[in-house]
């Protein structure tokens, strides 16, 4: 697989999706699908390190996925907590973006929400979407007041996020699931069958050898 690539995206979104499906191919519970979610994310994130991208957003999980049964609820709530402890050992600037006003909202993870942490040298950003919803994103415009253009992105909670240049999603679903509508506006899309518990490098490479191949002209 060629991993020479003439253009990067500064930005690539995450949507680690099939961890239930996974774990029931696997004969386990649903529920522990999310713990084999950790590990992928720590590979792809120093995969991306070393291409030198700028900047990735993962979705931990939506304001909607908090309906599920329980046991899933607290096994994707430590899966997300295990995640950012662990990132703390690493070389990030965290931003936890998520609606903090919800008791679903892990509390280990209130000193990392809503405002940009660094750890280590800080090489890449890293956000995290934990307990998001798009329309909380948006609602939360109301709250604040309209900058003197009338500018919308810098009064969505997730504005300390760049628009996204590329979204690569895990598990076969052709839908973006409320993934940040704002940044998401002019965003590629590739889609891989594989489950994200199954990461390998080359779906990395296969994606960013897709985008060279995608009109850049952000509808001019």
């Amino acid at each position: 697989m060629n991993t020479n690539f003439k253009r990067l995206p500064k930005h690539i979104g995450i949507i680690p999706d099939g961890n239930r499906r996974w774990a029931s191919d696997q004969n386990k519970g649903k529920h522990e699908g999310y713990q084999f979610g950790i590990d992928p994310g720590f590979n792809l994130y120093e995969l991306c390190l070393e291409l030198g991208i700028n900047e990735l957003t993962f979705y931990g999980f939506t304001q909607d996925n908090t309906k599920r049964p329980k046991i899933q609820t607290e096994a994707f709530q430590k899966a997300c907590v295990d995640a950012v402890i662990k990132l703390a050992n690493r070389d990030a600037n965290l931003l936890v973006i998520g609606n903090t006003d919800s008791t679903v909202f892990p509390k280990d993870l209130l000193p990392f929400a809503n405002k940009r942490v660094s750890f280590g040298k800080g090489l890449i950003n890293i956000n995290f979407l934990v307990n998001y919803g798009w329309h909380w994103d948006l609602e939360y415009s109301k709250t604040k007041e309209r900058n003197e253009e009338g500018n919308l992105y810098n009064t969505i909670a997730s504005s300390d996020i760049s628009r996204i240049d590329l979204i690569i999603r895990w598990g076969g679903r052709r839908r973006l699931s409320g993934f940040l509508p704002v940044q998401s506006v002019y965003s590629d899309f590739y889609i891989l069958d594989d489950y994200w518990p199954d990461f390998k490098s080359d779906h990395l490479y296969k994606a960013l050898d897709w985008y060279q191949t995608q009109d850049v002209t952000l509808g001019g």
